[in-house]
């Protein structure tokens, strides 16, 4: 049997296994990645290979950094938290040395309840990085579009997120389009409900900024679990 490689990103990010070191079968049950890397946060998060992700969510808490993100073998990469005295309205994740990679400011005067992402711990117009919103009023099921900062239009979103938060079942799609970004799936166990936990996981293609799918991800769980039931 093929020894298992890892590779290791740049910047020092976390080593993943690489598929195609357990031989063309197993790497062809891969989708094919996409030709040129697509990176919003930075191309330090982007893979050559498929990265699986695990989010923690700890519940009935008020503490600051209730959301964290593993790898599969449970090395923190990510963490979430609340700006004290505005915990609704704003985060910040973090990479796991603790540095902010990414704030997130929620537009509360909006229709659509739109969040914007900015670079670090800034929350001007020249750091933004890109803004979510809702694609419609009333949603039976999530739908979300996605709109980096160039695209000043928004004619056509550059990402579209769809699926079902409830059931944890929801794929990232690259524009208006059915080619596969990410997906998200729930992960059943045991020790999850007892520990108070709610535990998904991720699939970031080949290729795709993980950290940028990681913020997603992020609004997603906020405008699902927005707890004043106004949209």
């Amino acid at each position: 049997m093929a020894e298992t490689s890892y590779g290791g990103g740049a910047g020092g990010a976390p080593a993943f296994p690489n598929p195609a070191a357990y031989g063309a079968a197993a790497a062809a049950a891969y989708p094919p990645p996409v030709v040129n890397p697509l990176a919003v946060v930075g191309p330090q998060f982007c893979a050559p290979y498929p990265v699986d992700l695990v989010i923690v969510r700890k519940l009935l808490t008020l503490s600051e950094g209730n959301f964290g993100v593993t790898d599969v073998n449970g090395n923190i990469m990510f963490r979430v938290k609340g700006k004290l005295f505005s915990l609704r309205d704003r985060r910040i994740l973090l990479d796991a040395a603790g540095n902010p990679l990414l704030t997130f400011q929620q537009k509360i005067l909006t229709a659509h309840r739109r969040w914007k992402v900015f670079r670090g711990d800034a929350s001007d117009d020249k750091n933004l990085l890109f803004s979510v919103k809702k694609s419609s009023l009333i949603q039976f099921k999530t739908k979300l579009d996605v709109f980096l900062a160039s695209n000043t239009k928004e004619d056509v979103c550059d990402f579209k997120i769809e699926g079902s938060w409830f059931e944890r079942s929801c794929t990232v799609y690259a524009g208006d389009s059915s080619t596969i970004v990410a997906q998200m799936h729930k992960k059943h166990s045991v020790q999850s409900v007892v520990l108070g936990k709610d535990t998904f996981a991720v699939t970031v293609y080949p290729n795709v900024d993980y950290a940028f799918i990681v913020a997603l991800v992020v609004i997603l769980e906020e405008i699902n679990e927005d707890r004043d039931g106004e949209d």
